[in-house]
């Protein structure tokens, strides 16, 4: 079912999301098709959204779900990165879908997850899509890229 995204300024984007237990899995069917719902939703509605995080619809567990080529679910992840290299990019939100905000991003990251099945996964990911990862893994944190902005003039609203 799709649901209300949280828009900037509501106090519980900011809130820290706490980790999915095991026994919690069984829960996680309808939590996600709320996530694939709302995300497409958006996208018919912005034409964009390749992303969303559990709690930027009010969820505060440490679950992402993805939708590019395929449907990729992100439980309890943990980013790290292979080295300090770092790309400008114009970052855009569904929490603030008519605001654009430069921030500097790592090029390339790791993610380490769970599965729906519970299996530990790993994906190497650049570019892109590693800029994608590292803003909706901000959100599990409670940042928004409005916190990472490199400065007080790196925002643009979309025309």
């Amino acid at each position: 079912m799709e649901k209300e995204i949280l828009q900037l300024g509501n106090p519980r984007l900011y809130e820290i999301s706490r980790p999915v237990e095991r026994t919690e899995l069984s829960q996680m069917s309808s939590l996600i098709q709320d996530l694939h719902d709302t995300l497409l939703a958006f996208r018919k509605q912005f034409h964009a959204g390749r992303a969303i995080a559990a709690p930027q619809i009010g969820i505060q567990k440490r679950i992402l779900y993805m939708n590019i080529d395929k449907e990729v679910v992100f439980i309890n992840p943990v980013l790290s990165f292979s080295d300090e290299a770092m790309m400008e990019v114009l970052d855009d939100c569904m929490s603030f879908p008519n605001l654009l905000v430069k921030v500097m991003r790592h090029k390339r990251c790791r993610i380490d997850y769970l599965d729906l099945e519970w299996k530990e996964c790993s994906m190497e990911l650049a570019g892109d899509l590693s800029e994608l990862l590292q803003h909706e893994y901000d959100h599990l944190d409670g940042i928004l890229a409005t916190m990472r902005a490199i400065n007080n003039q790196a925002f643009f609203i979309k025309r």
